[in-house]
């Protein structure tokens, strides 16, 4: 992924500690209205318990992920001065971010060769936006589009998934939260927005599995082939425990809260 679609925080005026309300619950130690500052941000935009979020009952910010967005419009949209509008743009800048990050993936798949120019031409369009006025941003409908987006990157997971022999599993949208499934095999599954919450999915194959929107948070993913996993992002393994035996793709990186092996 190139680094426009990394976060890069020292580049931002941390909005993500800003823009959107956090809800007390497991993920967030506190309620946050949005617009209002974490009390843990310091005056100079970093985060004061930044090395200890999870353990502070702040797991939610630890997964996050602005896909970029928080750089492009601090730095660019803005010109690196603040603004009011950052809060009404930046939700906007992430939703572009995140479909430019999956379109990016599924230009590299083989597979879905003959969706290029679609793929190109869509990809062309998102980035025009991302660098278009702060006004034209806040008053973008992206719903329309992510529901275009989504629907070239489904036909692009059908054929990156047909190369698969046997049975592929529909799991799509499933409520497996808890589910056990240690050893399965899962390869070419379609597991798009499926709830796997706390799931055990020890030494689980999901090569060529489509996990986009897939909810991973608390599953055991230790021991698993994710080599090949389709749209998996780096939040999703943020907010999963695995261990070392993990096998994950080149483009992500293994996160630092999780264990050794056994």
């Amino acid at each position: 992924m190139s680094a426009s679609l990394r976060a890069d925080c020292g580049r931002c005026f941390a909005l993500c500690c800003v823009v959107p309300a956090f809800t007390a619950s497991a993920d967030f130690a506190i309620d946050k209205p949005a617009g209002r500052p974490c009390p843990n941000l310091l005056a100079d935009h970093r985060c004061g318990i930044h090395d200890s979020l999870r353990e502070r009952g702040f797991p939610g910010c630890a997964v996050y992920d602005c896909f970029g967005a928080g750089q492009q419009v601090s730095q660019v949209t803005f010109g690196g001065r603040r603004d009011p509008r950052m809060a009404e743009v930046f939700p906007v800048m992430r939703h572009l971010h995140e479909l430019l990050a999956y379109l990016t993936e599924a230009l590299t798949l083989e597979p879905a060769r003959s969706l290029r120019g679609d793929l190109e031409a869509r990809r062309a369009e998102i980035e025009a936006l991302t660098a278009a006025g702060a006004d034209v941003l806040a008053g973008l409908d992206v719903g329309p589009l992510r529901a275009a987006v989504s629907e070239l990157l489904l036909a692009a997971s059908e054929l990156a998934r047909s190369a698969v022999l046997g049975k592929r599993k529909d799991r799509r949208g499933a409520m497996l939260i808890g589910a056990r499934l240690a050893g399965a095999d899962l390869r070419g599954a379609n597991l798009r927005g499926a709830v796997l919450i706390g799931a055990d999915l020890r030494r689980a194959d999901l090569r060529q599995a489509d996990v986009t929107g897939a909810d991973l948070r608390g599953a055991d993913l230790s021991g698993a082939d994710l080599s090949g996993s389709l749209f998996l992002i780096q939040s999703q393994l943020e907010s999963a425990r695995g261990d070392s035996r993990t096998v994950l793709p080149p483009s992500l990186a293994r996160p630092a809260h999780w264990r050794a092996a056994p």
